[in-house]
């Protein structure tokens, strides 16, 4: 599954925080001079806090094009990062998810928390009501998705979900097999 654009825009979900591993923040540092290297976009939140705001720096940090998307109610919080290439401030959180989705050709999930978890499921829902077939990767750093891909597993297992749901993402367990399917 990848994008059919020469320089794919990457949406990156991921958490406002660090977590408790640093591989995270290694995973977030790598990813964003990755795409940077590889003249893709970075889509994301548009925060300079955790997770969110390493990736951004990283990919400016190695000369890459960043968008941002951030609701005005998350721009204390979030500490928006205003000196992005793009930055959009939305009116609520379904506007961002929106602008984010809109402006992307590929989707990837890093660790984070419920916002990051919604946002997966909501596009990974659209692509299930065949709204769009952008390709979606969870990127499991030291397992961090594996109880969650468990979660969907038995949602299918119980009669929930069709088996066509584990298609409609991948799986990929570093940033560099990550970047080799980009």
């Amino acid at each position: 599954m990848t994008a059919n654009t020469p320089n794919p825009s990457v949406c990156v979900f991921c958490g406002s925080r660090f977590g408790t591993n640093p591989a995270y923040k290694a995973a977030a540092e790598d990813l964003g001079s990755g795409l940077a290297a590889r003249g893709m976009r970075l889509v994301y939140g548009a925060g300079d806090v955790g997770l969110m705001g390493t990736v951004a720096n990283a990919c400016q940090a190695a000369g890459g094009e960043t968008f941002g998307v951030i609701p005005v109610h998350l721009m204390d919080m979030e500490v928006g990062k205003r000196d992005l290439t793009k930055f959009i401030i939305t009116e609520n959180m379904h506007e961002r998810k929106k602008v984010m989705f809109m402006n992307a050709d590929i989707i990837v999930t890093l660790p984070g928390g419920a916002g990051s978890l919604d946002e997966f499921f909501e596009v990974v829902t659209w692509a299930q009501l065949g709204l769009h077939k952008k390709p979606i990767y969870l990127l499991n750093i030291d397992g961090y998705w594996n109880p969650l891909v468990t979660l969907i597993d038995h949602q299918i297992e119980q009669g929930f979900a069709d088996a066509s749901l584990r298609g409609l993402f991948s799986v990929v367990d570093t940033v560099g097999d990550l970047l080799t399917v980009l």
